[in-house]
C-alpha cells in the first residue's frame, strides 16, 4: 500500500515538474497544463485512497467528494466570467483562494495537535503557515479590487503596515518566553486575525501599474505556505508543490522587476520617481497623423514588417484582425514577425496568450532581445496599443521615470505607425518620445476598427 502511494506521488511530482517545463514554451503551455492537471489530480486521488484505508468514514469521504466538484465547479465558471484581459485578476483571486487554504489548515491544526506534545519548531512551522497564508489571502483580494479599479481607498504610509507586523512579531515571542500567558490556539488566531490585517495594509500602498509584480510575490508567498502546510502533514507531494509554486514566485518577481527597471523594495515600499510637467505633456504633443489607406500602402510595400502587441491590443480584442492584415503581406511575399516585450499587457506572458488565441503559430514570435539590434532591418514596424515599452526615454531621457527600463527600439525601424485611442500616456505617465520621430505616425481610433479599414484597404491594393 505504501509503495503505491508512494508511486503516486512521484509520478505527480514528475508531472509537476513536466507541466512546468512544457508551460515554458508557449507551443507546449496548452499540454503543460494538462500534464500538471493530471498530476494533481494523482496526488489527490492517492490522498485520499490513503485516508480511507485507515477509516476516515463514509461521511468524510462524501464530504471531500462534495468540496472537489465543488471547487471544480468555482475554478471553471471563474475562469470562463473573466476575460483574457483579466488574467492578472483571475490569477490574484485563485491565489487568494490558495492562501485562504492555507491560513484555515494551520488554523485547524492548531486546534487539533496538543501543543505539549509539539516542539518549538514544529509550531513556528504553522503558525508561520498561518501567517502567511494569511496575508496572501486579503493581499491577493487588494490585488484583485486594485486591477479591476473597485478600489479607491489608498494608504501611502508604511507605518500601520510596520506596526503590524510588530504586533504579530510581539504576540510571537510573548508566547515563546511567557507560553503559558495564553493557548496555542489563540495565538494562531490571533496571529491569523493580525495576519489578514497586515496582507490589506501592505499591498493598499503598492500602485496599480505594479500590482503583476505584487501577484507574483503573493505567489511565492502561498507556494511557501502550502510548503510549510506540507512539513505540518507531513506530505512530500504537498511540500514539493509548495516550493515548484514558490521558487517560479520568486524567478517571475525578479524578471518582471527587471524587465520594468524597478527594484523590488521600491515595488513594495508604493514610491515612484515623480512626474514632471516637462514630463507629462502627451496632450499638447506635436505629431505627425496617418490614414487607414496609407498604412495600408506602406505595409503592403514593404518587405520585413514588425507587429509590436500591447495591452491596448488586448482591450479591444484585436489579435484576430491583426492576423487576417499577417495574412494577407505574408501572401505577397512580406516578412511579418511579432516581438514582445516581457511585461507587454499585465504579466510576463500576457501577450504570447492573446496571439494564441487567434491561431498565430509561435515561429513568428520573437523576444526583444532576439531582435533589438537588428530592428533597422524592418521596413515598417505596425505598434497596436504599446506605450511606455516603445518609449525611447527609457534610453535617453535620464530624468523620465522609466529611465533604464529595457524597450523594444521601434524607433531604429525606418517607419513606425502607432494605433492609439487618443494621446493618453502609458502606465507610466511619461510623453512618448517616439511620437516626436519624423519616422513614426499615429493612427487614431480603436485597434480593432482601425485594422479593419487597414485590411479593406490592404484588399484594394
Amino acid at each position: 500500500m505504501t509503495l503505491l502511494i508512494n508511486a503516486s506521488y512521484l509520478l505527480s511530482a514528475v508531472g509537476f515538474i513536466l507541466g512546468l517545463k512544457f508551460m515554458a514554451k508557449p507551443t507546449k503551455a496548452k499540454l503543460g497544463n494538462m500534464v500538471s492537471a493530471i498530476a494533481m489530480g494523482i496526488a489527490i486521488t492517492a490522498t485520499i485512497y490513503w485516508h480511507s484505508t485507515s477509516g476516515i468514514g463514509y461521511t468524510n469521504g462524501l464530504l471531500v467528494f462534495l468540496l472537489l466538484i465543488s471547487g471544480s465547479i468555482i475554478g471553471k465558471l471563474l475562469s470562463g466570467k473573466f476575460a483574457i484581459t483579466q488574467m492578472p485578476e483571475l490569477i490574484s483571486l485563485f491565489n487568494a483562494f490558495g492562501g485562504l487554504c492555507a491560513m484555515i489548515i494551520g488554523v485547524n491544526e492548531a486546534f487539533l495537535k496538543d501543543a505539549n506534545q509539539l516542539y518549538i519548531m514544529d509550531k513556528s512551522i504553522l503558525l508561520l503557515g498561518v501567517v502567511l497564508g494569511a496575508a496572501s489571502f486579503t493581499g491577493s483580494i487588494i490585488a484583485y479590487f486594485k486591477l479591476s479599479n473597485k478600489l479607491k481607498w489608498q494608504i501611502k504610509s508604511r507605518l500601520y503596515s510596520i506596526l503590524t507586523l510588530v504586533l504579530i512579531v510581539v504576540m510571537s515571542l510573548l508566547h515563546y518566553f511567557y507560553p503559558n500567558a495564553f493557548s496555542f490556539n489563540h495565538l494562531a488566531l490571533a496571529l491569523g486575525a493580525s495576519a489578514l490585517l497586515y496582507g490589506i495594509l501592505f499591498s493598499v500602498p503598492i500602485g496599480g501599474a505594479d500590482m503583476p509584480v505584487l501577484i507574483s510575490l503573493l505567489n511565492a508567498v502561498t507556494g511557501l505556505a502550502t510548503a510549510l502546510s506540507g512539513i505540518v502533514f507531513e506530505s512530500t507531494i504537498m511540500l514539493l508543490g509548495g516550493i515548484l509554486v514558490g521558487s517560479t514566485g520568486v524567478l517571475l518577481t525578479i524578471q518582471m522587476c527587471k524587465a520594468m527597471n524597478r527594484s523590488l523594495k521600491t515595488v513594495l515600499i508604493g514610491t515612484t520617481k515623480s512626474i514632471g510637467l516637462d514630463n507629462d505633456n502627451s496632450e499638447t504633443q506635436e505629431v505627425q497623423t496617418t490614414s487607414a489607406a496609407e498604412t495600408a500602402t506602406l505595409l503592403a510595400f514593404s518587405k520585413k514588417v514588425a507587429i509590436i502587441p500591447g495591452f491596448g491590443m488586448a482591450v479591444a480584442q484585436a489579435q484576430k484582425e491583426c492576423f487576417e492584415i499577417h495574412q494577407r503581406l505574408e501572401s505577397s511575399g512580406t516578412d511579418v514577425n511579432y516581438i514582445i516585450h516581457p511585461v507587454a499587457g499585465r504579466m510576463p506572458g500576457h501577450m504570447n496568450v492573446l496571439l494564441a488565441e487567434a491561431n498565430i503559430d509561435y515561429k513568428y514570435i520573437l523576444d526583444m532581445d532576439e531582435v533589438n539590434h537588428k530592428m533597422h532591418d524592418y521596413d515598417a514596424v505596425m505598434i497596436i496599443g504599446a506605450n511606455d515599452v516603445v518609449n525611447p526615454a527609457a534610453e535617453e531621457d535620464e530624468q523620465s521615470v522609466i529611465y533604464g527600463m529595457p524597450i523594444i527600439k521601434a524607433h531604429n525601424s525606418k517607419q513606425v505607425v502607432v494605433l492609439k485611442r487618443s494621446m493618453a500616456s502609458g502606465y507610466s505617465g511619461a510623453t512618448n518620445t517616439l511620437f516626436d520621430r519624423n519616422n513614426c505616425k499615429l493612427l487614431f481610433g480603436d485597434a480593432k476598427n482601425s485594422l479593419l479599414q487597414v485590411l479593406d484597404e490592404l484588399k484594394k491594393i
